[in-house]
């Protein structure tokens, strides 16, 4: 051959050593072997967005249930368990204290993330960021809950909001910095609305202090919504599955071409992490579904809520979960409005107590009736989200 190296196509030659420091690790070993022989082909799955986002959500399932009975037993013998709090509607006599399983739906979401995701992608690196840190910050919540034996003495509400909106502003300036951002020139800044083809509004800087509101908001939503067993974890899973639509649009050219959504290379990655998410999701319910011995506690619901409000941003549709979210917005609103303005402001009770469905509870509705109609409605909410990308 002349003394020279005899190179392969690009479509079919070996990826070398620093390509595959680029993928995930199952990528790495898939990519490279797809070429070792035609029997392997099939290997090329890897490269498939929707083959990760379904392998991935499998994993995560899987994971979940697996190692989850083992996980919940390790978190209970350490004495992560929870403690009776002033009020308890549903139960009478001695409750049961239930664990602190955030660390499980944590581990699975991240080992599937770590198996199937692009770890490379400023998209997969954000929202990452985005679990470690409300997980973190959560997990503090719980150990000072245990430590102090009571529910109502964890992490401060000053302390909690100053650590999220820290993250939020560093994620909010890495997102708009062009040098930095994941989005193509010319797009983070853009605010976009349910049902309205092109952008409203070009904010500029002022995009940071929006994003900062949103993902607290987000993150403080789930949060709270996570009351009752099994109440937050499938209004999460349908939250994600229609953010990661919307990121699966955007990230295929034609498609977002054809429903006029801006083109956003790499957003692939969101899709498959909020099918890993929705999978975390389902095998959580497994141990969390009622009557649970198992809940989120602060380290799992702010890790999805935190998750979801960084996803939210990325892909570009903030003013949908007003919509898609519905069920964490009412229950944050029924917070404020019984907190802030009925008891602050004017003395009075609006609800027999917040949130909303602490009210239901008082009522002497069931738990698991209060909890089957809210997974009714967020199900309902998801399929009107998923309507905006044809009525635009």
């Amino acid at each position: 051959m002349g003394g020279r190296e005899r190179t392969l196509p690009t479509a079919i030659r070996r990826p070398t050593l620093i390509e595959l420091e680029n993928g995930p690790v199952l990528y790495y070993l898939g990519t490279y072997l797809q070429h070792s022989g035609e029997a392997l082909s099939f290997l090329r799955l890897l490269d498939s967005i929707s083959f990760r986002a379904i392998a991935g959500a499998i994993t995560a399932l899987l994971f979940t249930i697996v190692f989850g009975d083992r996980i919940i037993l390790a978190l209970y013998r350490r004495g992560s368990r929870d403690t009776k709090r002033s009020f308890d509607f549903a139960v009478t006599g001695t409750r049961a204290p239930k664990t602190y399983g955030g660390p499980l739906l944590v581990a699975a979401v991240l080992a599937s993330a770590l198996l199937w995701c692009q770890l490379h992608e400023g998209f997969v690196l954000m929202t990452l960021s985005a679990v470690v840190w409300f997980a973190g910050l959560g997990y503090i919540d719980d150990h000072l809950k245990v430590r102090h034996g009571t529910s109502d003495r964890g992490l401060s509400e000053s302390a909690k909001l100053v650590l999220q909106f820290l993250f939020s502003l560093i994620f909010g300036i890495i997102y708009v910095l062009e040098p930095l951002s994941p989005l193509p020139a010319g797009l983070a800044t853009q605010l976009y609305l349910p049902f309205i083809k092109t952008p409203v509004l070009d904010l500029g800087w002022a995009y940071v202090p929006f994003i900062m509101f949103t993902v607290v908001a987000i993150a403080n939503s789930v949060n709270i919504a996570d009351g009752i067993d099994g109440l937050a974890v499938v209004p999460v899973a349908f939250a994600v599955a229609v953010y990661g639509t919307f990121a699966y649009v955007a990230s295929h050219a034609r498609i977002a071409e054809f429903l006029i959504f801006p083109s956003m290379p790499g957003a692939g990655e969101v899709a498959v992490i909020c099918c890993i998410v929705f999978g975390a999701c389902l095998g959580f319910l497994w141990f969390n579904s009622y009557p649970a011995n198992v809940i989120m506690g602060d380290t799992g619901s702010m890790a999805l809520g935190g998750l979801l409000g960084t996803v939210v941003v990325l892909v570009k549709q903030e003013f949908l979960f007003l919509l898609v979210g519905g069920v964490f917005v009412g229950e944050a609103l029924s917070v404020i409005i019984q907190e802030k303005i009925g008891l602050r402001w004017l003395g009075r009770r609006f609800f027999r107590s917040a949130p909303i469905h602490h009210h239901f509870q008082a009522q002497g509705l069931a738990d698991t009736k209060i909890v089957i109609r809210f997974w009714i409605v967020a199900g309902i909410l998801a399929l009107i989200g998923l309507a905006t990308l044809k009525i635009r």
